[in-house]
């Protein structure tokens, strides 16, 4: 039990408690409120105020954006190895010389043989299937009979190194020539 002498100190300790936590609430609102130790920043601020604008910049002009459309999409990459195509000389001329124009078109017709690389060759049953590459990276199987080549070109011969094809071109005159090409594989 507690005597008296010690509940008047405890009681004397928690009074100084509460005297002391009321001391610091005073001073910290006495040190939030407004004095005049403010004046200063007030003078900086009104003077600025009073000071002209500056111009403002006009917002720059905005250019439409112009598309571009790359026209040379079709071609060969100049950064790819280049097609060997041997040109022969000899270009045969007749007067019945035509290309059959009703003749329905073959895929690897639309490309031009510099778009075109042998990259392969199958042998099945004693004959003799290339295999052509577009520009696009699809690759196709041709026999001998089949067309490629923009100008009515027809596969003559299959080797394990070439193909040999006839094209039938304009001759300049109003008729039409066969011209004889090769497509060697590409290593």
């Amino acid at each position: 039990m507690m005597n008296r002498e010690s509940k008047k100190v405890l009681m004397a300790g928690t009074t100084t408690v509460k005297l002391l936590l009321i001391t610091v609430i005073a001073l910290s609102i006495s040190a939030c409120s407004r004095s005049n130790n403010l004046r200063d920043l007030e003078n900086f601020v009104a003077s600025a105020k009073s000071m002209p604008g500056g111009d403002v910049e006009p917002v720059p002009e905005f250019i439409p954006y112009e598309g571009f459309i790359y026209s040379a999409a079709s071609l060969r990459s100049p950064f790819d190895k280049p097609i060997i195509v041997k040109l022969s000389d000899s270009s045969v001329a007749a007067e019945n010389v035509k290309p059959d124009l009703n003749r329905i078109k073959e895929a690897l017709e639309e490309h031009s043989l510099s778009e075109l690389s042998m990259v392969g060759m199958l042998s099945m049953d004693r004959s003799f299937h290339a295999l052509i590459e577009d520009g696009m990276g699809v690759i196709y199987r041709i026999g001998i009979g089949s067309y490629l080549g923009r100008n009515h070109g027809r596969v003559n011969y299959i080797s394990e190194s070439q193909l040999n094809i006839t094209e039938i071109v304009p001759s300049g005159s109003g008729g039409w020539i066969e011209r004889p090409q090769i497509l060697a594989l590409n290593q």
